[in-house]
């Protein structure tokens, strides 16, 4: 296996400065739990790899906060996953974001990891991060996707975008589109609904030198209520292999999964299923029902459709 790819390192002073070195190839690290990653095991083609790493986190003023500001949350994109799970407010208020920032990977990682992170990491596809870039696919150039033939049991199951199925493997990304949240760049503020609905497979609306500075969610109304739940293997650590969350009041309801498909994949049958109405088992399971409806599952993951019914079931009655 090849060693680290060598980089030069810069602590950024400015966003300006960050962004002009971005725009030339540099990449940018926070945490640095994705993007060390990427590099140790040489996942992509060597012409793909930075030769200047920009730290995000010497920026003045800095990215790292939490605060409630003009009636929302605003959260620096340099917060960390566990300031966020543990702040009081976060707790409160936005209960959906403090539970899906507590559930990320281990606690060591939430340590590390950063908001503007999690939203940004690349998909955990097993043939795009097999060592040595053993596997050219389509999300690095080539012209197929491996895992539409072969091993899928965690892949998309409503399709693909340009004939890639490999997931967005998020948890902090369906709370932000279930909660109406904005994402603020150097460059605009966009709609997390937005943010990943772009052509190319699970990737951002991100353009070169452009960066995360901050997410904004509005503050829920009075009885509104927010819950997030997830599905993984190994709970304590693992990736996704669903997640769900959802902003629901009595007349209005949002929905979203997330690790079924390319991007964050809200569900609005299961919203309209559940608009309205009280929240009960019956109302639930309508919802689940609705979710999976035109569900196109690959080979070896047809489970998942059902556990995706159950997550939404799940989240809707956790809004009760």
């Amino acid at each position: 296996m090849k060693t680290l790819h060598a980089f030069t390192y810069v602590n950024a002073k400015t966003l300006s400065e960050a962004s002009s070195a971005m725009a030339a190839g540099a990449w940018a690290m926070a945490g640095g739990t994705d993007a060390l990653h990427t590099m140790r095991f040489s996942v992509l083609p060597d012409a793909m790899y930075p030769k200047t790493v920009v730290n995000l986190k010497t920026i003045s003023p800095s990215l790292d906060y939490i605060k409630e500001e003009s009636g929302m949350l605003k959260i620096g994109a340099c917060a960390r996953l566990y300031d966020i799970a543990k702040n009081a407010t976060v707790q409160s208020k936005y209960a959906a974001v403090a539970q899906a920032a507590s559930k990320v990977a281990s606690p060591h990682i939430r340590e590390m990891g950063t908001i503007g992170g999690n939203i940004c990491q690349l998909v955990r596809c097993w043939y795009f991060r097999y060592p040595g870039n053993r596997f050219f696919c389509i999300r690095k150039g080539g012209n197929m996707c491996y895992a539409m033939a072969g091993e899928n049991r965690y892949h998309s199951i409503f399709g693909a975008i340009q004939a890639c199925v490999a997931v967005n493997p998020s948890d902090i990304a369906p709370v932000l589109v279930a909660m109406n949240a904005s994402i603020v760049t150097t460059k605009q503020t966009i709609s997390a609904e937005k943010f990943w609905s772009v052509a190319v497979p699970g990737a951002t609306a991100l353009a070169a030198g452009e960066i995360v500075t901050e997410i904004q969610l509005p503050t829920p109304a009075s009885g509104v209520k927010t819950a997030f739940t997830k599905f993984a293997i190994r709970t304590s650590v693992d990736f996704p292999i669903v997640n769900c969350a959802a902003m629901i009041s009595s007349s209005d309801a949002r929905i979203c999964l997330n690790a079924v498909f390319n991007n964050p994949y809200r569900v609005t049958a299961a919203e309209n299923a559940v608009k309205g109405k009280a929240i009960d088992d019956t109302s639930a399971a309508a919802a689940g029902t609705a979710a999976v409806q035109g569900a196109q599952p690959l080979a070896k993951n047809k489970w998942m459709v059902q556990v995706a019914n159950a997550m939404v079931k799940k989240t809707v009655l956790a809004c009760k």
